[in-house]
């Protein structure tokens, strides 16, 4: 008889559910991807269903529910700090304490309640660091590994760092809130004009039109660091204890002025602050893991944690750090924990053998759901679409790639649905990395967002170390890790790059693949191969035949304040709204001009629609 648990992740961000049956992840998903409504705190209840559905099981075939936190120790943190800031924050502590006491105090009345009362059996709340560890190691394919995990906070935890060995994790060391280092990173976003918990992607791709004049203010005022990377903050400067704002009055004196408004034009005092915010968080990241490698001696490192999305510190601790190789699990954030409780319940409380599998336990992080040719073709006829189906796989591939080839840009809609913040071939944008005006054009014309962010490549895994400087031996199969690119690829600047200031700095074309090359020569790389992803493989070794270029950008099938794109209608729906030129869903292609004009939806009814930033 199976043994069947689901994961749980809720109520604060990133809602997910993933299910592990007899030690095999079956599927995983967010909430949001369901719902469209992006980081969906709310329960996961189309997320659950779809899981179920994928093992085609019922929810009274559940063996253990595990949710992904520690609800009442959680409770114990908030009320102490607000104790500990009294009268300050008695707003805040009346706007939180009732839903505290209402909902989030009782989590298995109310997952029983969710889940219609069928579920008979037993409930178990991991802790949050707990669980982010479990999803680092456990998918991992390491027998035994070094264990890093940083975030914003858990219950009281920021970071932690242990060891994984066969079916055990061991959590050693923990930093405790309120010094963060999510929680610092958010500080910054949030006073750059972005929107704390989704902006700091943003923050990370402004970063380099700046310089790190900061740096040596925000390492003397803000805070104290150690060599071990342990540190405190100044709390006078971060009010987010006892109010809803990231930073203060002081704060603001310090950055001379107020924090950017959103939407607001971009000014060289942003991009220096992110600039110095991401060469100290580097700086943090690298301490971390130096002193995790010199406490334990291993030389393997699993990384999970919001922070742990931070790929440009992932690449400096791929490269200056003692370890070997790194594994990082492509849902980092709140949504692995789901995965992770799963996982630990399995191997740590119930000590199953774990047997260990390459490439990795993750199955290429595709683990959502997937639709067949007649459910897509059943919905294009039902808005009397335009479209052709191609029988023969190899005339699709071809078809495709001679696209690229001709600066064609693809939504791309094949197989399962990534978990996480990824598109990794199977929801994502494509086109030609060769291309000067790609990147432009998918900021601005189909992406709808700010023209400075950079776009990811995608490279065949055995044409890696042409392109980019990467360890020997080491993969990007996540997109997770961002490296330089190959001296041999960059071209000579034409103009003199120290005039150019911010944003200016686009206008230089750097290399070969200019539309996935940012504008410190790095790039955030998506390695590719045949057994995680053969379609897209397939795709891009064809690619390379008509081309001579392994290389390709990816973005994720969404536009911006959108979540990745689920279904065939959410796929069509974007398609639509967008200017890409052409879409494929698994072997159904349309094409833009050839649609019905009448059912071109404009973008900003398709914003309202959705409700989308």
């Amino acid at each position: 008889m199976s043994m069947n648990i689901l994961g749980i992740s809720a109520y604060y961000h990133d809602s997910a559910a993933a299910l592990v049956c007899d030690g095999e992840i079956v599927s995983a998903a967010q909430e949001e991807r369901f719902t469209r409504k992006k980081h969906d705190s709310n329960f996961p209840l189309k997320a659950i269903e779809y899981c179920l559905s994928e093992a085609q099981i019922n929810i009274e075939q559940i063996n253990y529910v595990v949710f992904y936190e520690k609800p009442l120790v959680k409770f114990d943190r908030l009320l102490e700090t607000y104790i500990s800031y009294a009268p300050q924050g008695f707003r805040q502590f009346m706007m939180g304490i009732p839903i505290w006491l209402r909902q989030k105090l009782h989590l298995p009345r109310e997952i029983d309640k969710a889940l219609e009362h069928k579920y008979k059996g037993r409930y178990v709340f991991t802790e949050h660091h707990e669980s982010h560890a479990a999803s680092a190691f456990f998918p991992s394919p390491f027998e035994e590994a070094a264990i890093l995990t940083m975030d914003g906070v858990g219950e009281w935890a920021t970071a932690s760092f242990g060891t994984g060995r066969g079916n055990k994790i061991d959590i050693t060391n923990v930093l405790h809130f309120p010094h963060s280092l999510g929680l610092l990173y958010s500080a910054f976003t949030y006073f750059t004009g972005f929107r704390v918990n989704s902006g700091e992607y943003k923050l990370m791709g402004l970063a380099p039109y700046g310089e790190p004049k900061y740096y040596d203010i925000i390492m003397k005022e803000l805070l104290d660091l150690k060599e071990d990377g342990s540190f405190r903050l100044d709390m006078s400067y971060f009010p987010y204890c006892h109010k809803t704002v990231m930073t203060g009055k002081k704060f603001e004196k310090l950055f001379g002025g107020p924090p950017r408004k959103a939407e607001s034009p971009l000014t060289q005092r942003e991009m220096d602050m992110a600039a110095s915010i991401q060469a100290v968080t580097e700086e943090i990241m690298l301490r971390m893991a130096k002193h995790v490698h010199e406490q334990t001696g291993m030389k393997n490192l699993v990384l999970a944690g919001g922070v742990a999305l931070n790929c440009v510190g992932n690449g400096r601790i791929l490269r200056e750090s003692s370890f070997e190789n790194i594994w990082i699990q492509p849902a980092s954030g709140d949504a692995g924990g789901a995965l992770g409780a799963a996982l630990f319940v399995w191997y740590q409380l119930l000590d199953n053998k774990r047997i260990i599998e390459s490439p990795d336990l993750q199955k290429g992080s595709l683990l959502g759901p997937s639709y067949s040719n007649e459910q897509i073709t059943d919905f294009l006829d039902s808005v009397h679409a335009k479209y052709e189906r191609y029988s023969d796989q190899e005339q699709l591939i071809d078809k495709a790639a001679n696209l690229i080839n001709n600066e064609k840009v693809i939504g791309w809609f094949q197989g399962k649905m990534e978990f996480g913040p990824r598109a990794l071939g199977s929801r994502s944008i494509i086109g030609d990395a060769r291309s000067e005006t790609m990147q432009s054009i998918m900021n601005l014309k189909i992406k709808f967002r700010e023209s400075f962010r950079p776009f990811a490549p995608c490279v065949l895994k055995e044409d890696l170390k042409e392109y980019f400087d990467m360890p020997d031996g080491q993969e990007s199969p996540y997109m997770l890790i961002v490296a330089p690119v190959n001296n041999d690829k960059r071209l000579p600047v034409n103009i003199d790059t120290t005039k150019l200031k911010g944003l200016e700095k686009l206008k230089a074309k750097r290399s070969l693949i200019p539309a996935v090359t940012h504008v410190d020569y790095s790039a955030r790389v998506q390695t590719v191969d045949a057994i995680r992803n053969p379609k897209l493989h397939s795709l891009m070794s064809r690619f390379k035949e008509v081309s001579s270029c392994p290389v390709i950008i990816n973005t994720s099938f969404n536009i911006r304040g959108e979540p990745i794109v689920c279904t065939p209608e959410d796929a069509y729906r974007c398609f639509m709204a967008t200017n890409m030129d052409v879409l494929v869903m698994e072997d159904v292609v349309l094409y833009k001009d050839q649609q019905p004009q009448t059912k071109k939806l404009e973008i900003d009814d398709y914003k309202a629609q959705f409700q989308l930033d």
